[in-house]
């Protein structure tokens, strides 16, 4: 069964090489086509045009899609709330939505029990061993992903408070410049790049489909979830609203978030040396008192011997 399994992957993996590469070269030549002819129906033959794509397209990815809508019908529209919330906070990794989500979910609490069954009976266990792989298993596909969300999230939170003192800066300079606050805007998003700089991409985004500015900052919220952001974006929701002038208020904010910054670097700095001391103790003590202590043991082993 393992041969087995390992010839079809083998296989299977030399066949998408393959046709990857003449994919590529189809593509190339319809592109050559296109510019050097100047001809359209030479390009994209109308009798052939659904025989030209590949079997995934014509058969497989339509199916795919009903399924997804079909499923998507039969999914509570509460839980595919809540899990589209946790997969914009994670950024929509891969172009992942609440249905794909579930859909992996599900696919891994079936997959993922079958290939611990199989570990368990290639190594002849028992059948209470065997049924504790499979409820390790189940248990494994189900929060996996829910934890592969959360360390995305994780990540994600933290680049955007990484770059957001310099965003603030450039907001800043901008606003001192003469622009408006949304020109200002799509002047840093031209000159970043990271997760926060992408929300305020949709941010502008959903400002010119018709969103009100205080809606679309409100997003950026709920996406990020940074205290420092979110302080941010209110100030700048009420200065809105009262009056203020941005660029007062978003000096102050930015000496603020530089002293957190700071803080947060002496915070680390502090915390070195207590990390530090878990591999001293556990891996450089031992070998400095092997090295210092082992010959005098070993002569008092050999005198007790010697006696």
């Amino acid at each position: 069964m393992i041969y087995l399994s390992l010839f079809l992957t083998v296989t299977l993996g030399i066949y998408g090489i393959f046709n990857l590469k003449n994919q590529k070269k189809e593509s190339v030549q319809e592109r050559l086509n296109f510019f050097i002819l100047n001809n359209e129906q030479e390009k994209i033959p109308e009798v052939d045009e659904e025989t030209h794509l590949s079997f995934y397209k014509r058969f497989i990815m339509p199916l795919f899609i009903e399924f997804k809508k079909s499923f998507k019908k039969r999914m509570p529209g509460e839980k595919e709330a809540k899990i589209d919330k946790k997969v914009q906070m994670a950024g929509s990794p891969f172009g992942m939505t609440a249905v794909d989500f579930r859909l992996i979910q599900m696919i891994s609490i079936i997959v993922l029990p079958l290939i611990f069954f199989g570990y368990g009976a290639i190594l002849d266990a028992g059948k209470g061993i065997v049924i504790v792989f499979i409820i390790f298993g189940i248990l494994v596909g189900f929060f996996v992903p829910h934890f592969y969300l959360k360390q995305k999230t994780k990540v994600r939170n933290h680049m955007a408070l990484r770059e957001f003192p310099d965003i603030l800066d450039l907001l800043t300079v901008s606003l001192e410049a003469g622009l408006g606050f949304d020109a200002a805007i799509t002047k840093v998003v031209a000159k970043k790049e990271g997760p926060l700089a992408m929300e305020l991409h949709r941010c502008l985004e959903e400002i010119r489909l018709g969103k009100t500015r205080r809606e679309a900052l409100s997003g950026i919220k709920e996406r990020l979830d940074v205290d420092e952001i979110k302080a941010f974006i209110g100030s700048v929701l009420q200065a809105e609203k009262l009056g203020i002038g941005m660029v007062q208020v978003l000096r102050v904010i930015a000496n603020e978030v530089r002293e957190q910054r700071k803080q947060r670097a002496e915070e680390e700095a502090m915390k070195a040396p207590i990390k530090m001391l878990f591999p001293l103790v556990l891996f450089i003590f031992p070998s400095l008192f092997i090295v210092l202590l082992g010959p005098a043991v070993i002569q008092v082993i050999e005198t007790f011997k010697n006696g």
